[in-house]
């Protein structure tokens, strides 16, 4: 790494970056483990910083900038650029809804020493729905306690921050939740299951008990209805689909250059994979359109709370969710379709397994079901076009 007139390290390349993720992306899928080389040329970009504003010491960018990052992460390792996104989501989720000096000095702490950032939104129980919760926060004076049995934590072992949900009080409904920044050495997660799945394998997401104390300032500002519908819920949305854009752009080009080969073995001569290849790019151009509309979408909204917590908003954002795995799906078993045994195989340059195990994955996270059984009542109130 080049050193700065001020003996500062200097921010390592995005292609740098792109290039230890093409390195390691297929041992990090086989052996299931978290993908630490990755995460730490992350790090030595500054990208763990690059939603925080520059105020606070971060990068500043825009959800169309970090969409634009996910997606390059995506086309060399999907496992990394899903860590990249669920740290961004939560980064967000303080930077929107902390607005206070310990908030303010933890974004400053983040900024600095680019911890990782998960959450821990599940629990068992609730049947999947992230606005109730069973656990609650318990005070005792200016300090507070939370256990929580979380079926899943996304690289939970490997962050130093977990975000979690709760009910305010012993006392309040489970629909009465706050966030809670819980902080090692302050919380302790123990693994209750084990993270062996067929895409997304570096995630490593298993369940956990956590156990957290942390000080009364910890509980962000506002409530996690707010926060979830304003920031988190769209954000993630975007940041998701803008990472499997990344794993349709690795299948697309991989489909490409098979194309591009075999015309070149009888020139003059268009392959009939040419026409396979062309339904190819309309709807990978589909994927392209709702992931970057939907992040401009909601930066033209940004500041109105009004208009993010408003039922046609929430069912356009769960539409990108649905449709970009959807199109992800698709777009990948169409190039494994058009690179044939090639694309089948798992030892040549068109392999398209990994990428067909991982765009899966998106379908079934916060599964696609789920979510239009949610729309399904929202519909019922929607008046609006």
């Amino acid at each position: 790494m080049t050193v700065t007139s001020d003996s500062r390290p200097a921010q390592l390349p995005l292609t740098d970056v792109l290039k230890t993720l093409r390195t390691f992306a297929a041992e990090v899928d086989r052996e299931g483990r978290f993908p630490a080389e990755s995460v730490d040329a992350l790090r030595s970009a500054n990208l763990f910083a690059a939603a925080i504003p520059t105020a606070l010491g971060g990068g500043g960018l825009s959800l169309t900038a970090l969409a634009r990052v996910a997606r390059d992460l995506g086309a060399e390792c999907a496992s990394t650029a899903m860590i990249f996104v669920m740290h961004q989501s939560q980064i967000l989720s303080i930077v929107r809804h902390g607005g206070t000096p310990t908030s303010d000095a933890l974004l400053r702490r983040i900024a600095a020493d680019q911890p990782l950032v998960a959450s821990a939104t599940t629990e068992i129980n609730i049947g999947g729905d992230v606005r109730s919760s069973s656990c609650a926060v318990e005070y005792d004076g200016d300090r507070i306690h939370l256990a929580k049995t979380a079926p899943v934590i996304s690289y939970g072992e490997y962050a130093e921050i977990v975000l979690a949900t709760a009910r305010r009080t012993v006392d309040s409904p489970p629909s009465d939740q706050v966030l809670v920044v819980c902080q090692k050495p302050d919380v302790t997660l123990e693994r209750t299951s084990n993270w062996d799945t067929l895409g997304f394998r570096g995630t490593c997401s298993p369940g956990f008990q956590l156990d957290a104390v942390a000080d009364r300032s910890s509980i962000l500002r506002d409530n996690y209805g707010e926060i979830s519908s304003q920031t988190m819920l769209p954000v993630a949305h975007v940041l998701w689909a803008s990472a499997w854009l990344g794993i349709a752009d690795a299948a697309v080009s991989k489909s490409r250059k098979f194309v591009r080969k075999a015309a070149s073995k009888t020139p003059g001569v268009t392959p009939p994979s040419a026409l396979r290849l062309a339904e190819l790019f309309v709807a990978h151009e589909q994927l392209v359109d709702t992931v970057f509309g939907a992040a401009a979408k909601f930066e033209a909204i940004a500041d109105s709370p009004e208009e993010l917590g408003s039922i046609g908003f929430a069912v356009k954002i769960n539409n990108v969710k649905v449709t970009a795995s959807t199109l992800v799906i698709d777009i990948v078993g169409k190039a494994m379709q058009i690179c044939g045994i090639s694309g089948y195989r798992e030892d040549g340059d068109f392999s398209i397994g990994r990428h067909l195990r991982d765009a899966h994955g998106s379908a079934i996270m916060v599964s696609n079901e789920r979510i239009l059984a949610h729309n399904s009542q929202l519909a019922l109130l929607y008046k609006g076009k």
